[in-house]
């Protein structure tokens, strides 16, 4: 497998094309990009905490269920999951972020 910019041996990451309904709806789906990217679009039943809240917001995401960290491209997303999984989280990063999500025709809420 060929790294990423963004990704490290030690963060498991998934790609766009791997998600599916299932894990889409097992998985607590974390987004942490800034709300005003939020706005613009992300995935439908995610959770919106912006990486500079995490820490302190840390107890809001669910221990004993995967979580999918979403961003615009992976970058911060990858920190999310590299401090999620330090904090007992299952968490696993989307590769390209919502960059990769749109244009592979995933859809986008906006609600």
């Amino acid at each position: 497998m060929i790294m990423g910019m963004y990704q490290t041996p030690e963060i498991p990451a998934v790609v766009v094309a791997d998600v599916d309904d299932e894990m889409l709806a097992e998985a607590f789906v974390l987004d942490v990009r800034e709300p005003d990217e939020w706005a613009r679009g992300h995935i439908e039943g995610a959770t919106l905490i912006p990486l500079g809240q995490l820490q302190e917001r840390v107890g809001e995401v669910p221990l004993g269920q995967k979580v999918l960290c979403v961003c615009a491209v992976g970058g911060r997303s990858s920190m999310a999951t590299q401090f999620l999984a330090a904090e007992g989280r299952d968490a696993l990063n989307l590769d390209g972020g919502m960059h990769s999500w749109e244009t592979s025709g995933r859809p986008v809420s906006f609600d």
